[in-house]
């Protein structure tokens, strides 16, 4: 096939005509992100909508156009680039991708996909929808809380005598993906484990066959699909002289492991000495704040009347405030109770667990103890936040250099074995 010239964002490139525009834009080093773009799928799915560019002035999936002669595409312009951020934030915001309680988590192409446009925190609320889950298939489990829609398994997962195990059932946003039990009891298990493998999320799980590998080995820890990783900085910090400063951290509703990840800076913990004091924490069991403080740590998100009390008083105090880990980003794993009334979360919690004693009828409660709230809040939601470090926890390598560079102005490149969710 004849080679033709196309142009990416003013520049000149040559591929094979008929190409997919995708692949002939990897071929030359240019990044388009995808979700729902496979190679041998023909035609493509085109049902993400993440590689939507600018070709030849209309606005289009990139996986669903193939180039020709003199074709014009827009890649990364601002507009396009703040497009792609929106919508994958609208899947992490419509379903509940709980990364580090998945054990896709490393081999998800949509955390991936997270981490290449470096998106620390949703700009929409998170819905929280009570999606049901499906054990009624012999040996899948259809998770429909972390299933983008992409269509995949539909087109691929078929049985031997070429009958298809999944489709799509109702239309527009109650679209849902249903399992064929008869067909889905035919498949070996081998072919079980495939649809399981070729799940871009962790939404088909095979019973008694775990994915979890440690990191390193996982699929998308250590290398970018860009040549060069973009750091999630959202300003660049004027440059300062580096005087000692002031720094207060709380734990709120979390599991105190970004504070352990904060100080697991080994012998490094003798240089942070000399750069920086810190006030209220649990670091130095301060209790109230003696002084205001140049920055604020905060891990956690609001379970209770005295999380907010708290917030607040930090924001307060602090004049930048950073929130650290999922729990204080969006909810973390606490927010797994909020599709969960929360009559029935302290119901299941203090009588019909287990471990509860024989005809206990109370719930416990006394007016000193504060006050549940209904759901868990992220800490954006109850105060403004400046900073966001994802990760559960992120590392203590991630945690500093952004601290240095809020407060000394340093510059630093985060690396994209860093920027993680899990």
């Amino acid at each position: 096939m004849a080679l033709c010239t196309f142009w990416i964002d003013g520049k000149e490139y040559r591929a094979e005509e008929g190409t997919n525009l995708i692949d002939a834009a990897k071929e030359n080093g240019v990044f388009i992100p995808s979700l729902c773009y496979f190679k041998h799928i023909d035609p493509p799915l085109g049902t993400c909508r993440t590689c939507t560019c600018r070709i030849d002035g209309r606005y289009d999936p990139a996986c669903t156009a193939y180039v020709c002669e003199g074709l014009k595409i827009e890649v990364n312009t601002p507009e396009l680039l703040d497009m792609r951020k929106a919508l994958v934030e609208m899947m992490f915001a419509e379903g509940n991708h709980f990364c580090p309680a998945c054990e896709k988590s490393g081999n998800c192409n949509l955390q991936h996909m997270g981490y290449e446009l470096g998106i620390s925190v949703t700009r929409f609320p998170h819905l929280f929808k009570d999606h049901l889950i499906d054990y009624q298939p012999k040996r899948m489990v259809m998770e429909h809380n972390r299933c983008i829609k992409c269509k995949r398994c539909i087109e691929e997962v078929f049985t031997y005598d070429n009958k298809k195990v999944f489709t799509a059932i109702n239309r527009g946003n109650d679209t849902m993906i249903g399992i064929d039990y008869e067909q889905e009891a035919k498949l070996t298990d081998e072919q079980a484990v495939n649809a399981m493998t070729i799940c871009p999320t962790g939404a088909i799980i095979v019973r008694g066959k775990s994915m979890a590998k440690p990191f390193g080995d996982r699929s998308f820890d250590m290398v970018s699909a860009q040549k060069q990783f973009k750091r999630p900085i959202l300003d660049k910090p004027n440059r300062v002289n580096f005087e000692k400063k002031v720094i207060a951290t709380v734990s709120l509703a979390g599991c105190f492991g970004c504070h352990m990840s904060l100080l697991d800076i080994d012998d490094e913990i003798l240089d942070v000495a000399e750069l920086v004091s810190f006030n209220k924490s649990p670091l130095t069991d301060i209790k109230s704040f003696t002084q205001r403080c140049h920055l604020g740590l905060v891990e956690g998100g609001c379970c209770n009347t005295e999380n907010i009390e708290t917030l607040k008083k930090f924001r307060e105090m602090c004049d930048i405030l950073v929130v650290m880990g999922e729990c204080a980003v969006w909810g973390g794993l606490p927010a797994m109770r909020n599709t969960i009334p929360l009559a029935e979360c302290l119901e299941e919690a203090y009588l019909n667990c287990v471990t509860s004693e024989t005809g206990e009828t109370t719930v416990p409660y006394h007016e000193d103890l504060p006050k549940i709230l209904d759901r868990i809040y992220a800490c954006n939601e109850i105060v403004k936040v400046d900073y966001t470090i994802p990760g559960c926890p992120p590392s203590a390598t991630h945690i500093w250099k952004v601290v240095k560079s809020l407060l000394w102005g340093e510059d630093y490149s985060l690396l994209y074995s860093e920027f993680k969710y899990d």
